[in-house]
């Protein structure tokens, strides 16, 4: 099954179109990375296979379920990790992921809580307010809270803006420790760091895709060089 498909999607603002007849498909447990300039309609067309946004036209489907006709369903499958934190600061660790574990329906969120804390190294700072973290410890929350209903596609919007080189790193291995046979997908304006992540890319320009392919049938060097000739970039 894939996990995302999309069929002439279109987003517009006005008489802009942000996402323009996007058409592609994506298996599951593959890992997608979207590039492309400021303004190429990336975030937005995250915003929409994430349900934040609602389509002007076209269909989209994650793991089978229409996002039109089934938003809150739709919704039970993802996860979203960003550059902003979707925590409340003054609540603790465990207050906030337990927050969202209850509005999920988490069996045994407690548990669950527990589990995500230990694997993201945080169980030490449970009953610490988010504030006092530093943004790499705060991004470990989110990836906790990500999480916590086990979802089965995981969106990341520029998940790396902000961190040094050590959160960085931590952030690698906990995406790699829960990649599993879940699917992501990652808008990033980091050519190299984006292509070493993925199975597959996708470069938009102006809200079309100027090229979707497995990495597999691409060496890094042609893709860079069909990048700075289609968006007029070099790598980041």
């Amino acid at each position: 099954m894939n996990a995302v498909e999309t069929l002439h999607l279109t987003k517009a603002f006005g008489t802009r179109r942000a996402v323009d007849d996007v058409t592609f498909s994506l298996p599951e447990g593959s890992f997608l990375s979207i590039f492309g300039p400021n303004g190429a309609g990336k975030t937005t067309l995250l915003r929409v296979l994430s349900t934040l946004a609602r389509p002007t036209g076209g269909e989209a489907r994650l793991c089978g379920v229409d996002l039109k006709e089934n938003p809150d369903e739709a919704r039970g499958l993802i996860g979203m990790i960003s550059h902003q934190s979707m925590l409340y600061p003054d609540l603790t660790a465990e207050e906030n992921l337990m927050l969202y574990a209850k509005l999920y329906g988490v069996a045994n969120p407690a548990a669950r809580v527990s589990e995500l804390l230990d694997a993201v190294g945080l169980s030490h700072r449970r009953l610490d307010a988010v504030r006092t973290f530093s943004r790499g410890m705060t991004q470990r929350v989110s990836i906790a809270r990500a999480l916590v209903h086990d979802p089965r596609i995981v969106f990341l919007d520029e998940p790396y803006s902000g961190l040094d080189p050590h959160a960085v790193e931590i952030f690698d291995e906990l995406i790699g420790a829960v990649r599993g046979d879940r699917t992501f997908v990652m808008v990033s304006h980091d050519l190299a760091k984006g292509f070493s992540m993925c199975t597959h890319a996708l470069v938009l320009a102006r809200g079309r895709i100027v090229t979707f392919a497995p990495k597999d049938e691409i060496a890094f060097g042609d893709f860079s060089e069909l990048y700075r000739q289609t968006v007029g970039m070099g790598v980041a």
